[in-house]
């Protein structure tokens, strides 16, 4: 079973959106997925109710109301949609829940400062200080040919850690979460530069450089 956890401890930087669209990634490749949601909020789990009956199941589980006791013991994976302001002793217990990590940010200046505080605490966890951990980064909701993107680009590419997609605004993301689907079950001809921009990404999570 794989732990995928989605989080920053930036509040509104896409972590639900980044979750529910690797869980339908992965059950679309014909995987057994759970998504787990720690957010109170339960954006993730809303997205769940939304979902068609007719589109593959995703199991839900309220991770912030018994942590992840009820994931199916069949799932292949179990997606993770962490809570914000995590840190010290809770950032901890998350991060040993998860194999793979992706810290989404977004291009402005406040979510930069706040995640080169992020990810040095998150280095300092002993899972990841121990490579027991893989984490990436995620350009989220960017506009091309903006001055704040160029600096998002070049701050994310010096950071020492794998920066490994760029997704841009669009409203697909809109259209997807209102009726409980991901990017990729939307149709080609509307969603495919979205699908183009997620390869990287689900490379990525695919490869052996995103597992201990």
């Amino acid at each position: 079973m794989r732990h995928i956890m989605v989080m920053n401890a930036k509040g509104g930087c896409g972590k639900s959106t980044l979750a529910t669209n690797i869980a339908s990634y992965f059950v679309n490749e014909g995987a057994t997925v759970a998504l787990a949601d720690y957010d109170p909020q339960r954006s993730s789990l809303d997205w769940l109710e939304r979902r068609p009956e007719n589109r593959l199941p995703i199991a839900g589980v309220a991770g912030f109301d018994g942590g992840l006791r009820r994931v199916p013991r069949n799932a292949d994976f179990v997606v993770i949609d962490a809570p914000a302001r995590s840190h010290d002793k809770e950032l901890t217990d998350l991060v040993n829940h998860a194999e793979t990590i992706v810290v989404p940010v977004l291009p402005s200046t406040i979510d930069m400062q706040a995640t080169t505080t992020f990810i040095q605490e998150l280095k300092a966890v002993p899972k990841i200080a121990n490579k027991r951990a893989k984490i990436a980064t995620v350009a989220n909701r960017v506009r091309d040919n903006t001055l704040i993107f160029d600096d998002l680009d070049e701050y994310l590419t010096k950071t020492k850690v794998p920066y490994v997609a760029t997704l841009r605004e669009a409203q697909n993301y809109v259209r997807a979460y209102t009726r409980g689907l991901g990017i990729f079950e939307l149709p080609e001809y509307l969603a495919w530069p979205d699908w183009d921009e997620w390869e990287p990404l689900t490379a990525w999570l695919r490869s052996v450089r995103s597992q201990p």
